[in-house]
């Protein structure tokens, strides 16, 4: 009996080891790898780019299990203004009115559940921290060779984001932004 249990055991241990060699963590290229953002009002949109600092995916045997991302939300510019309009928006998204990047100067994203639709696709949910705060979210995640994408949308709400929602203030009019901005994520790996 006791050899058995030592067989048995043995067994396990030597299973979990070659398991953990077919897990791998794969690093994104930041630098490749792109994120735009687009925030609609009442009157229209604005959009723009903000940067990956880093992130990786964690796959087991080729499935998606896992991932994390830092972005610098220093980085936070417009792409349909120029000029000093630009300036002036990028310096409102930058401030306490929104994203508070000074004293936030990173947003992070970690998966918490994952689950396979197949053909690459998985639902993805993960903890966003903004602005301090940390939420869920569950976004679709598709996986291809090289790349993956998502795109994710996120109530800033949520993340204590106030400036023009009417979440917060019921009398602002026609004035208000919605609360929800579109997030489109290309990953290069």
């Amino acid at each position: 009996m006791k050899k058995t249990i030592t067989t048995l055991f043995l067994s396990a241990v030597a299973f979990l080891n070659s398991a953990n060699l077919t897990a791998q963590e794969v690093a994104i290229n930041a630098s490749e790898s792109s994120i735009h953002w687009t925030g609609k009002k009442v009157t229209g949109q604005h959009e723009g780019n903000i940067n990956l600092i880093s992130g990786s995916l964690n796959m087991t045997d080729g499935v998606l299990t896992g991932g994390s991302f830092v972005v610098n939300m220093n980085s936070i510019i417009t792409t349909d203004l120029e000029g000093g309009s630009a300036d002036k928006l990028e310096g409102h998204l930058k401030s306490d009115d929104f994203f508070g990047v000074q004293a936030h100067p990173e947003a992070t994203l970690v998966f918490t559940a994952i689950e396979s639709k197949g053909a690459g696709l998985y639902s993805v949910t993960g903890d966003f921290t903004i602005k301090g705060k940390t939420n869920p979210e569950t976004f679709d995640l598709q996986l291809s060779e090289g790349s993956a994408t998502a795109k994710v949308v996120i109530d800033r709400s949520e993340y204590d984001i106030k400036y023009g929602s009417k979440s917060f203030f019921e009398n602002i009019g026609d004035k208000f932004i919605y609360d929800e901005f579109d997030l489109d994520v290309t990953l290069k790996l």
